[in-house]
């Protein structure tokens, strides 16, 4: 059995609802999926499966979560040793321990190939980005929700599947899946 973590784009449902954690849950154990956990109200989720591929359980997440909630939604997995490896690609880890809402990373669910970040350069003051493991890694000296460069990312100016989280989260995700067992599978 694998541990995974599930990355949704978005927790906002039709007509404005937002999801319930314990709604994804369910979700999740529906599909078969072993002991899913919630971490924070964002759309964070670990679970264990016999399943080793991420593609096939992308697939089967974005399906079920269209299913059962009416919205088509983004859902990226990585395997537990994967997230470990996102973790020790931060290459802001001195900003992130001074002040983790300023340090973030787009999650990516296929590398942003060579060159992939210029396109934001025009949103560029005083943020610092990083390509580290695929992923976009952002330092925001200033305040987050003044960032022309976060709202740059969001509007799809990164090629590529991918969903933002700040460094608190990462670490609470990172927690959940410490003492999650390593197996063949998490090395793919």
């Amino acid at each position: 059995m694998t541990t995974y973590v599930a990355l949704l784009y978005s927790v906002v449902l039709p007509l404005g609802r937002r999801l319930a954690m314990a709604e994804l849950r369910a979700m999740a154990q529906g599909l078969g999926l072993h002991d899913p956990r919630t971490i924070g109200a964002t759309g964070n989720l670990t679970f264990e499966s016999d399943e080793s591929s991420i593609g096939e359980l992308e697939t089967n997440l974005e399906a079920a979560f269209d299913a059962r909630f009416g919205k088509p939604i983004a859902i990226i997995v990585r395997n537990a040793d994967a997230w470990r490896r996102l973790l020790r690609a931060n290459p802001f880890r001195a900003e992130a321990t001074a002040d983790p809402a300023r340090v973030a990373v787009r999650v990516m669910r296929s590398p942003i190939p060579r060159g992939g970040a210029n396109a934001l350069k025009p949103y560029i003051s005083d943020e610092r980005i990083a390509v580290a493991g695929g992923d976009l890694w952002i330092h925001v000296p200033g305040d987050p929700a003044r960032s022309r460069l976060l709202s740059a990312i969001g509007a799809g100016r990164l090629q590529g599947v991918g969903t933002l989280r700040n460094t608190n989260t990462l670490r609470r995700i990172g927690d959940a899946v410490t003492s999650a067992r390593s197996s063949p599978a998490d090395r793919k």
